[in-house]
């Protein structure tokens, strides 16, 4: 192993990597169980050894033991000694667990805002008419200087964009609360994935990802992806997410020596698995356009197929393990990987895909100019590093020494679109009980009966009875005085 190398393994010579051409990506691909785990693990190796930072997704939890040294079987002394690796001492690099749900590494958090309604959208699996209001609200945010860093953030935006509909439909286009209502519902079933920990501060420095060891070598950042891999569209996700926000930070580089970082993408065929045609031309785009920021991506997948042709003609640097050809499509796959090597006339390669076997692969590099290379048939070398997860006590250990814990571990929760909306409505609310109070306050002075004025006129009944009693008094006075005057 040199600087200028990584040491893959040996065909009829020795076969590396070209750190040169590391940023040219590259594609490592075979069935389950033919070795692409520990070739990731070798080229993450030398990677570090050579001062280039890596990101890898530890999907079966095996690449944690980068960081401990291997265990020396004599399987693995006697591969050294046939393909010439010597010295072959085993050795830990450094490593750094990270982790979206933060329990077997530091949290690992964006805004999202940072993420964007495109990607969001994937997330969401929304469609074309949920993403227009998405994206519409986001264009709000924008324009009301609303900051969008977490979930209840955007929740609380929706609200917003519903309760105004008929507002921002003239403003902005139409407003569907159905839409709305549905993508409420979709961050629900988010938030009950544990997504919601994803989103919000501190968020990802990703200059803590380019860092380098006290040795001056490349740390080794390891995704703890197991559980993640319970909710793939999250995973893939947020692996472009990565991608594409390393590609809108990071400066033109051109074509240097090494890599500033390579970036692994295992299980890559979630990425591309009924991705609509706007997000594969997104990481077609990235993929083209990341190398001159000196970033080199490596899928890593069971069938070679699963990467888009626009995308895969990018990857110049491919490891192809055995593949299986009993059914007409696997036939059809072995022989599609077969034509995208350059052909050695010392062997057929549609013939040898099939017949390797463990620890073996088809490798074919970049070479002078960056041209590839003839596909070789090579025995890859052992790892350093152990092969295998680490005990929960030396990932504990890993972590107690880490520089990231007291800048991501302890999530901080700033003011944002959340707490100005909820203010706003308080506010709102408020008038809006005044104005009801008032109202009815005036509408019940409305309602008060006037006391009516009693009428000096006499009623008919009123009139006969007074009538009556002066006739009675008359007749009274009368027969008294007629009876005084006969005395």
């Amino acid at each position: 192993m040199t600087q200028t190398s990584v040491f893959l393994g040996k065909s009829d010579k020795p076969e590396a990597l070209t750190l040169k051409y590391a940023n040219r990506h590259g594609l490592i691909s075979g069935a389950t169980g033919t070795g692409k785990t520990v070739t990731l693990q070798i080229i993450a190796e030398g990677l570090a050894e050579a001062g280039v930072p890596v990101f890898v997704a530890d999907v079966k939890g095996d690449l944690a033991g980068l960081a401990r040294p291997v265990e020396m079987k004599d399987f693995l002394t006697k591969r050294a000694e046939t393909v010439g690796l010597a010295p072959y001492e085993p050795r830990g690099f450094p490593v750094c667990f990270w982790d979206l749900f933060g329990k077997q590494g530091h949290p690992i958090r964006t805004t999202v805002s940072e993420m964007g309604p495109l990607l969001l959208s994937r997330l969401l699996d929304l469609n074309e008419t949920q993403e227009g209001v998405l994206t519409l609200a986001f264009r709000l945010a924008d324009d009301e200087g609303l900051l969008l860093l977490d979930l209840k953030d955007l929740r609380a935006l929706l609200v917003e964009v519903a309760d105004r509909a008929k507002e921002l439909s003239a403003e902005y286009g139409h407003v569907s609360r159905a839409s709305v209502g549905a993508i409420q519902r979709r961050l629900l079933a988010l938030e009950e994935q544990g997504a919601e920990e994803f989103f919000g501060e501190p968020a990802l420095d990703l200059m803590d990802f380019l860092r380098t060891g006290e040795n001056g070598e490349g740390v080794v950042n390891i995704l703890a992806a197991d559980k993640l891999m319970q909710t793939p569209k999250l995973y893939a996700t947020f692996l472009l997410w990565l991608l594409s926000e390393l590609f809108e930070e990071l400066p033109e580089i051109g074509d240097p020596e090494k890599p500033r970082l390579v970036f692994f993408f295992d299980e890559a065929h979630l990425l591309f698995d009924d991705a609509p045609d706007a997000l594969i031309d997104k990481v077609e785009q990235v993929v083209r356009l990341i190398r001159s920021k000196g970033v080199g991506v490596f899928f890593v997948t069971q069938n070679p197929l699963d990467v888009p042709d626009s995308v895969s003609s990018q990857l110049g640097n491919r490891v192809q393990h055995a593949l299986r050809a009993f059914t007409p499509r696997e036939q059809r796959v072995v022989k599609a990987a077969a034509e995208t090597f350059r052909p050695n006339p010392a062997f057929k390669t549609l013939d040898v895909i099939t017949e390797l076997g463990i620890g073996e692969a088809l490798v074919s590099t970049l070479e002078s100019k960056g041209a590839p290379g003839a596909v070789q048939r090579t025995l890859i070398r052992p790892p350093a590093s152990r092969m295998g997860p680490l005990t929960k006590t030396e990932r504990k250990d890993v972590l107690r020494y880490s520089d990231m814990t007291d800048k991501y571990d302890e999530p901080v929760d700033n003011e944002s679109a959340y707490e100005i909306l909820k203010e706003k409505a308080e506010r709102r609310a408020e008038a809006e009980e005044k104005a009801r109070l008032k109202e009815a306050k005036e509408k019940a002075a409305r309602k008060t009966p006037r006391r009516r004025r009693r009428s000096s006129r006499q009623t008919v009944s009123e009139a006969a009875f007074k009538t009556a009693a002066r006739t009675l008094a008359r007749e009274l006075v009368r027969g008294l005085l007629g009876s005084l005057k006969r005395r």
